[in-house]
């Protein structure tokens, strides 16, 4: 008898490809999963709030269209950067699209997927430790992977499972909370850790301020600068082994991605520094260029001279179109306008607290927080336009979410 599987379980088996897929690490894979994801799935009408979004960033692709006419490049990188700037698109149709009418319980399907990766992740970093013999972070976070936002978004969902009416047993909670933080401790990515903070301040109600709110807040930071100090007092070193190379990574944080001069000759700052030194050169490029480049940036295919050669990806690279700052990134390619519609479309994720139900005031919880913390996203790791990142199918996902469950209301009102 042929084993037959329901549209629901079908939409799930779909959005958990295409989360996972971006774990592969090959963006052309990623973007034909999704494009095709897109195609199959696509609703007669969307809300006004999720079309602006997707206005927004199809503005930024057709800015980076635009400037492309004033200036010659390959073929090949104008199609590339093409499928780079259209990825927050295509995440945010994805995510809305399945939510909106596909999916009966979206954030069951949400935590499902995420256990899963973690097990994956898992069984990786187990293989990696005990067959390969890998002895460091540095040589486990490059075979296993350095970061997976997409779990910490599911930690937090497990948190306040019942705050979202997700119905889960006490046990299963346990034991996936389990496998997620375990996971996510492997990863020993700041930006998780960071991540984490904020999503779990947000959904309790932090930062909705008043007097108390704001005391645990100050509270809070103080705390995080004491533990600072202790770390740049106790001066781990820059080679050490296991916790110690990751408080190294913790100590040069705050400066890594802001530095303005830095010794290229100095293979140390360099490295260390590396974020910097892209930021530094594509202002420089676009600067010493004309006001048209500034206001429009330099278009589809558009490159970054580093100066000198560097290893990217496993390859020995000069001349980069991507770089680690989103922000740098659409500075390059759609100019100061391209910047201004990308954090538009940021400061539309922000929520103003209302006497709404429970669920909703949640929900909105979570957009202000993930706004929040997109703000870091796009500064250290491209935020939206990373080729493995899967927020914006989340937040697309969120906003039908939010829309389905406000709909519930007004007809169980009427």
């Amino acid at each position: 008898m042929p084993l037959r599987f329901s549209k629901n379980t079908l939409y799930q088996i779909l959005f958990a490809l295409c989360v996972s897929v971006t774990y592969l690490n090959n963006y052309e894979l990623t973007f034909f999963v999704w494009v095709g994801a897109v195609s199959i799935t696509i609703q007669k009408s969307y809300s006004l709030e999720f079309v602006k979004q997707i206005l927004l960033f199809g503005g930024i692709l057709i800015l980076a269209v635009f400037s492309s006419f004033f200036n010659e490049f390959s073929t090949y990188n104008f199609i590339r950067d093409i499928t780079y700037l259209a990825k927050p698109i295509l995440g945010l149709l994805i995510g809305y699209q399945l939510c909106k009418t596909r999916l009966k319980e979206p954030l069951k399907t949400v935590i499902y997927t995420g256990v899963v990766l973690a097990i994956i992740h898992l069984w990786i970093v187990f293989y990696g430790i005990t067959f390969v013999g890998f002895r460091n972070i540095h040589q486990i976070r490059g075979y296993a992977g350095y970061f997976s936002d997409f779990e910490v978004y599911v930690i937090v969902l497990l948190l306040f499972h019942r705050d979202f009416n997700i119905e889960i047993s006490s046990k299963q909670k346990k034991w996936f909370l389990t496998i997620l933080i375990l996971s996510s401790l492997f990863y020993l990515s700041r930006t998780n850790f960071i991540q984490f903070g904020i999503l779990f301040l947000a959904l309790k109600g932090y930062f909705v301020l008043n007097k108390k709110r704001l005391i645990a807040l100050i509270s809070i930071v103080f705390t995080g600068l004491l533990l600072y100090s202790a770390i740049v007092y106790y001066n781990p070193r820059r080679n050490g082994k296991g916790i110690e190379a990751f408080l190294y990574k913790v100590k040069i944080a705050p400066a890594e991605p802001f530095k303005t001069k830095i010794n290229t000759e100095d293979y140390k700052d360099f490295n260390d520094n590396y974020r910097s030194v892209e930021n530094i050169n594509t202002v420089k490029q676009i600067i010493n260029d004309d006001w048209f480049t500034i206001i429009f940036g330099k278009g589809l295919g558009s490159k970054v001279d580093l100066q000198q050669e560097v290893w990217l990806d496993n390859t020995q690279l000069r001349y980069i179109s991507i770089l680690h700052n989103g922000f740098m990134t659409i500075f390059l390619k759609s100019g100061i306008i391209g910047v201004f519609l990308l954090f538009i479309s940021i400061f539309l994720l922000f929520r103003k607290q209302k006497p709404e139900p429970l669920l909703i005031n949640k929900v909105n919880y979570l957009f202000t927080g993930t706004a929040f913390f997109l703000f870091i996203s796009y500064w250290v790791f491209m935020g939206f336009y990373f080729k493995a990142d899967t927020k914006a199918i989340l937040i697309g996902l969120l906003l039908a979410y939010a829309e389905k469950i406000k709909r519930e209301n007004t007809t169980a009102l009427k």
